[in-house]
């Protein structure tokens, strides 16, 4: 091996990049591998091409964002959390503007602007960086990392190796599960990998005819049932309909309940939406009969198009057994109340969500069991270090993926360092 590093990094996302940062401030001779063109591409495309770096809440209410084993992460963001994450990029310069939901982005509205400030900090600390250079394997020997072989053949040694190549979803970006292999050779245990954070498909015949393509609702509740009729998650929000199914960041953080639900044979599944969370079925009915007798003769349809959807009205209408054209004046309270019903529960039949490939997150990944929490350390190997989505740890959409990646990156950067200091000492 013609060359010998103290530390080399294996992915240049924003786990990779805050590992390389941390290393190499640590005093830890740093080499960042990467098999793409550039640095940062999953990162230049998140939050719509706006980046949401990190979100603005005390590390206790994060982990609560995390349904994905966030308690891991518990000893990462206690020493770089979104307090940190924030002090960090600003003094890189990048003001950050805290946005819904503790959602925090740069002042320039632009993704790159984050990528070049990390790659800008990664080059000016002094660390080698290598791009369109696919790494074929981690080396190790005697129980420990000695090094990794690029697919070309060459290898290169170093005393420790992190491993930040992500997940399996938005593969165009680099994200195709190279890791993976590489943690199974070192003894470890991937759990099963599965789409998160991705729309919601379903076989519903007016979903699938497009009658409700493109509608969107605000400020709406669902929940996803079992076959047994168990609750499984609730979450309000917005969400979209489109010609496969559910979309919107209400429908995305449900996915993974719906994908788990049936992985493990819990199935049919379905998710409820309620167009009225704030109100209860007797109100909603009893509204719709105080309306109906100031005009008895108004169609159903009419008087029900000024509370809801338009194209959601016959559906509803079908659902509840009432005939849209008949005169308001006609329908019994128990037809208002089997109408609020519906609205209170719509039912949507859920088949599954869009691939793995599609989705946002990857589920599953390296056993954090097998992972020690505060080093990022693999506890099998000595010096092969994880962060960022290859670990079994998953929140939700609005800035806590990234946050996770940017501190377990920062942990393992720091530890890695300091390993190599030790040894030298």
């Amino acid at each position: 091996m013609a060359e010998t590093w103290d530390v080399i990094v294996v992915g240049g996302g924003p786990a990779g990049l805050m590992a390389a940062i941390a290393a190499r401030e640590g005093g830890a001779r740093t080499l960042l591998l990467d098999k793409g063109d550039r640095l940062g591409r999953k990162l230049g495309i998140s939050g719509g091409g706006r980046c949401n770096v990190t979100n603005n809440k005390d590390t206790a209410e994060l982990i609560r964002y995390f349904p994905g084993n966030g308690r891991f992460l518990h000893s990462a963001l206690s020493r770089f959390g979104s307090r940190e994450i924030i002090a960090f990029f600003e003094s890189l310069g990048i003001r950050l503007i805290e946005e819904d939901e503790g959602r925090m982005f740069p002042a320039t509205d632009k993704a790159k602007t984050v990528v070049a400030a990390l790659v800008n900090r990664v080059r000016k600390l002094g660390a080698k960086v290598r791009v369109n250079q696919p790494v074929e394997r981690v080396l190790y020997g005697n129980g420990q990392v000695s090094g990794v072989r690029l697919r070309g053949g060459e290898e290169i040694a170093a005393r420790c190796v992190i491993v930040a190549t992500g997940g399996k979803s938005v593969p165009h970006t680099g994200s195709t599960g190279d890791g993976y292999e590489w943690a199974r050779e070192a003894g470890h245990t991937i759990t099963r990998l599965y789409p998160t954070e991705v729309p919601i498909t379903s076989d519903e015949p007016w979903i699938a005819n497009r009658q409700v393509q493109g509608l969107s609702l605000r400020a709406v509740r669902l929940t996803v049932e079992n076959g047994k009729g168990k609750k499984l998650v609730e979450h309000e929000g917005d969400m979209i309909f489109t010609h496969f199914g559910l979309s919107g960041p209400a429908a995305l953080r449900c996915s993974q309940f719906v994908v788990r639900a049936l992985m493990d044979g819990h199935g049919p599944v379905t998710v409820r939406i309620d167009l009225a969370p704030g109100r209860s079925i007797d109100e909603l009915a009893g509204e719709w009969l105080a309306e109906a007798r100031a005009e008895p003769r108004k169609a159903v349809k009419t008087l029900l198009r000024r509370h809801l959807p338009d194209r959601l009205v016959p559906i509803l209408l079908d659902r509840a057994g009432l005939d849209g054209e008949a005169q308001a004046g006609n329908v019994s309270r128990n037809g208002w109340l089997a109408l609020a019903e519906r609205c209170k529960r719509l039912a949507v039949s859920a088949s599954g969500t869009l691939s793995l490939e599609e989705a946002f997150i990857t589920g599953g990944g390296v056993s954090v069991k097998e992972v020690d929490p505060r080093t990022m350390e693999s506890k099998l190997m000595r010096g092969l270090y994880f962060c960022g989505e290859i670990l079994d740890v998953h929140g939700y959409t609005g800035g806590y993926n990234i946050t996770a990646a940017f501190s377990t990156g920062r942990a393992a950067g720091e530890a890695a360092a300091k390993a190599v200091l030790e040894e030298v000492t």
